[in-house]
Parts: C-alpha cells; structure tokens; sequence
C-alpha cells in the first residue's frame, strides 16, 4: 500500500510540474536577436523595465498571465532594462520605464505606457497583434 501512495505522489508530482501548454517564456534584450525576430516578421512583445520600478512591479503578472493568450502564442517576449539599454530607449523613442511595445516584424502596433490595469493593458497588447 505504502508503495502504491509513493507511485501516486511520484505521477502527480510529474504531471503538476508539465504546463498545459508551454508559454513563451521573458527573454532578456539582445540587438541581434530582437533584429532577428524582427525580419522574420514575428509578434514581438517589449517589456520596458526597471527593478525600481513599482508600476513594473504591478505589470508583470498581467504581462506573465497574457503569455498564455492563444494569440500570443508563437509571440517572441522581450525584456528590455530601462536602466541599460539606453540605444533602444532612444531608437524607439521610449519616455519611460514600464513601457510597453508590441512589433509586428519592423512595424510597432501598439505601445502602452503606466497601465496598471488588466483589461486595458491586455487590450493594448493583444490589439498590436
């Protein structure tokens, strides 16, 4: 009995750590991979952040929960520090921290700046794609 209660507890363990399906995971900003993604024409997600920042604090479980949007799905995610990467702040034109772009290939289609609110930042995002 005690080894059947083991091989229980040893399957969910396996079946609780495997997602339902795999989301998009935050890569960190690289010029040449974001160039990539751009000509091949991807959805590309752009997280302007800072560590400092409360209001980015307040976005990432919005932006983590709209990784699993089936129109995110093959979306690439992108982390761009604030405090860092000061030649994308300025090619982009970025006022600030807690940013938000979505690019379609070259194109930007959508930027959102300081929302905090679910809906509206699910809505500016998902209306760039």
């Amino acid at each position: 009995m005690t080894r059947l209660i083991q091989k229980i507890l040893l399957i969910l363990a396996m079946l609780a750590s495997v997602p339902a399906f795999a989301s998009p995971t935050w890569s960190n900003y690289s010029a040449a991979s974001f160039a990539r993604a751009q000509a091949q024409g991807k959805t590309i997600v752009v997280d302007i952040h800072a560590t400092w920042c409360p209001t980015c604090r307040a976005q990432a479980p919005i932006l983590d929960a709209l990784r699993s949007e089936p129109r995110l799905r093959n979306a690439v995610f992108v982390k761009v520090d604030f405090d860092k990467e000061k030649t994308f702040l300025r090619e982009h034109r970025i006022p600030r921290q807690s940013t938000i772009l979505v690019f379609r290939g070259r194109q930007e289609t959508a930027r959102s700046i300081a929302e905090t609110r679910p809906e509206q930042l699910r809505a500016a995002v998902l209306g760039g794609v």
